[in-house]
């Protein structure tokens, strides 16, 4: 799609990837709401903060009421609460599906009636490695990137009748708030957001960002044995 022009909503964009979106999307001419639970952190200017929740069905009436022209959607909104299924407490396992898939399904539930009537529009969901790769310290958030890819690749399938192009993106750990207690190697997230920004221009499906995200793909074809060796 053009993003020139365009008019952009991104969720989580107060801090980390998602600001690094909107201020790349504001840099190429698009209109950009920059969303968050509290629009006073959102610190760019020439973008339009915007209350939104994506846990809270109201929040994200709201937020779909005040705007009525969106024409990319960027679904960046996340937790990392490190639960472990087997002995993390249910409520922050509840979170994680909570935001990852519940909230980016009734984001897109809200947006998709504006989404439809330019009849080029866009939605990258924002992703991870961890949607096909699970350790024990990150259960929790693998299970809800799981449901998010599944959704993303189901809701690809009927958004397109409409005009609007699904794109998911793939990435390993970034150096953001979120992060910063992992111990691994981490992504500039400004690169990272220019690369799926170009992505989405170029109306591609599936964006892998780094390294790791190609080689845990590949490992998918192995089964459980490639990428769970001890398994194997």
């Amino acid at each position: 799609m053009d993003i020139e022009g365009s008019v952009a909503l991104v969720t989580g964009a107060n801090r980390g990837l998602g600001r690094h979106f909107a201020e790349q999307l504001r840099d190429r001419g698009a209109t950009v709401y920059a969303a968050a639970r509290n629009p006073e952190a959102v610190d760019l200017a020439g973008v339009t903060p915007i209350a939104l929740d994506v846990t809270d069905l109201d929040s994200i009436a709201r937020a779909a009421e005040v705007t009525g022209d969106v024409t990319l959607l960027i679904n960046n909104a996340g937790t990392l609460t490190g639960a472990s299924l087997l002995s993390g407490p249910l409520a922050d396992i509840r979170t994680e599906m909570e935001t990852h898939y519940f909230g980016t399904l009734n984001v897109i539930r809200a947006f998709a009636p504006q989404l439809a009537l330019s009849g080029d529009s866009a939605v990258l969901n924002v992703l991870s490695v961890l949607s096909w790769l699970s350790s024990p310290s990150m259960g929790a958030y693998s299970a809800a990137k799981s449901a998010e890819w599944s959704l993303t690749n189901a809701l690809r399938q009927e958004l397109a009748a409409q005009g609007t192009r699904v794109t998911s993106l793939h990435v390993g750990y970034m150096n953001t708030d979120m992060a910063r207690g992992v111990d691994a190697p981490k992504s500039d997230p400004a690169a990272v957001a220019r690369f799926a920004l170009d992505g989405l221009a170029a109306g591609r499906a599936e964006l892998l960002a780094d390294e790791i995200s190609h080689q845990v793909i590949a490992g998918l074809a192995g089964g459980v044995g490639a990428l769970y060796p001890a398994f194997a």
